[in-house]
């Protein structure tokens, strides 16, 4: 299996420091409003990885972070707490906020077949955890106090930056207001309550009254679960010149030992070619998908049709063309489970080892999704037996996570979206509209459907 590997920036062949078990942490959601479908871009990816992982014959286990508290508005470690920030605005604690996001959150993951990690663990149940890694840090001298925390000095440790090829890559100057701070890529450990507001997330610590900055959490509870040097850590793009450029930085201060093996991060999502996230307002969640009546997995197989390293652009254009793909496919593991069997010969079985491993090839090369469902499509449409087809299919979906095991011969159903186009059809040509109505059949016919007319009304069937 190869990855590529941001921390050596090249494809590499995945060796575990254990044979045949990896530990992988994952950078979790920052819980004070709705995670929105760039994030989940990265959460399907983190999925994909631990499938094929999986199909190499890996022991997995899996660590997610929740962010609930530590999180400022700012990367330059000024502004306000977010979590806090959303729970005054909203006049509900700070508690509440972040238990509502986390749920919501996981109802995302689960509408995306993304099964949960085997370990889900909040920042804010681990505070002794953080606060013995920055007294570790404050003992080899890498620590620093100012008027609002207390601060790693970035000049002691020479390797920072690596992440990003170098500390000049950063562009420190640009990002960083310096306060009190000794060099502008210094970060806040651990800071302090304001002197003239009592916030409601805050401990006791030896430094003072406060709360732990939002690197620590990762590095210290990583480092509980998997050990202080593990295999894989992931996130998206946006963590590499500051989150995870510090945690590396940090936790390899603490331990005088390598971090992590293979970084793995995924691109974003972009909606008008611009990056889709929370403070640019152009978001979308996972609801918004199934209010227009989309289906969630058309939204994972639209992920799947891109590699994770390059950006993909929304649009609901997209999604539509992702959920009419999904839908034939469906409805072709509806045809070939209901054919009847036929005989098997040396030529057709040769086929079917070879898509086999034109698919194991495809994932294990750099989780190369878009290549792996052209080998599917590529199958579904062979001479190879049904029987072949309908396994080989379930086979590939142990990794694409489509949920093609749950289909039956029942009939397909018809999406929400697909009836409400077909009852303004209906209405239009009641009203003599045909011209508008011919129109939205058009629409219908470009989603994968197609329409019979008849005495008793329209009836929509699904194109195979």
């Amino acid at each position: 299996m190869k990855l590529f590997n941001t921390l050596t920036r090249q494809v590499e062949e995945f060796v575990p420091i254990k044979k045949g078990k990896v530990g992988i942490y994952s950078c979790g959601p920052t819980v004070y409003l709705s995670s929105h479908i760039g994030h989940m871009r990265t959460y399907v990816g983190n999925d994909i990885l631990k499938r094929t992982l999986y199909l190499s014959g890996y022991k997995v286990k899996h660590v997610m972070n929740i962010t609930d508290v530590g999180h400022l508005t700012s990367d330059a470690d000024t502004g306000e707490d977010k979590v806090e920030k959303t729970a005054k605005e909203t006049g509900k604690s700070a508690w509440d906020i972040a238990k509502f996001y986390e749920e919501q959150f996981f109802s995302f993951t689960d509408a995306l077949n993304i099964p949960r990690p085997d370990i889900v663990c909040k920042a804010t149940d681990h505070i002794r955890e953080q606060i013995d890694l920055i007294k570790k840090l404050e003992e080899k001298g890498f620590t620093y106090k100012t008027y609002d925390g207390i601060y790693f000095d970035t000049i002691k440790f020479p390797n920072y930056g690596v992440l990003t090829g170098g500390k000049h890559g950063i562009k420190a100057g640009v990002r960083i207001k310096m306060g009190e701070k000794k060099n502008p890529t210094d970060f806040a450990l651990w800071k302090f309550s304001p002197k003239d507001e009592k916030r409601q997330m805050e401990w006791e610590s030896p430094w003072g009254i406060g709360f732990p900055g939002w690197h620590i959490e990762c590095s210290a509870m990583s480092m509980k679960y998997l050990g202080e040097t593990f295999d894989i850590h992931t996130g998206g793009v946006d963590h590499i010149p500051v989150h995870h450029t510090n945690e590396i930085t940090q936790s390899e201060a603490a331990t005088g030992k390598p971090f992590v093996r293979y970084w793995i991060h995924f691109e974003f999502l972009m909606l008008d070619e611009k990056k889709m996230s929370k403070s640019l307002g152009n978001i979308y969640t996972v609801d918004n998908v199934t209010q227009k009546g989309f289906d969630p997995l058309a939204l994972r197989y639209l992920f799947l049709t891109a590699h994770y390293k390059d950006p993909l652009n929304f649009t609901w254009e997209s999604l539509g063309a992702a959920q009419s793909a999904l839908q034939n496919l469906k409805s072709l593991i509806v045809n070939i489970k209901s054919s009847q069997r036929t005989a098997p010969s040396e030529e057709k079985s040769e086929k079917v080892e070879k898509y086999r491993d034109d698919f194991t090839q495809a994932v294990n090369d750099d989780l190369n999704t878009p290549r792996a469902l052209a080998v599917l499509w590529e199958m579904m449409k062979s001479n190879i037996p049904s029987e072949d087809k309908y396994d080989l299919a379930l086979a590939f979906d142990e990794i694409l996570g489509l949920n093609l095991w749950k289909i039956s011969t029942a009939k397909i159903q018809v999406s929400s979206n697909i009836k409400i186009l077909m009852d303004k059809r209906e209405k239009l040509r009641k009203e003599g509209k045909f011209e508008e109505a011919d129109e939205i059949r058009k629409k219908i016919e470009d989603g994968g459907w197609r329409i019979e007319d008849n005495e008793s009304g329209a009836v929509v069937k699904k194109k195979t």
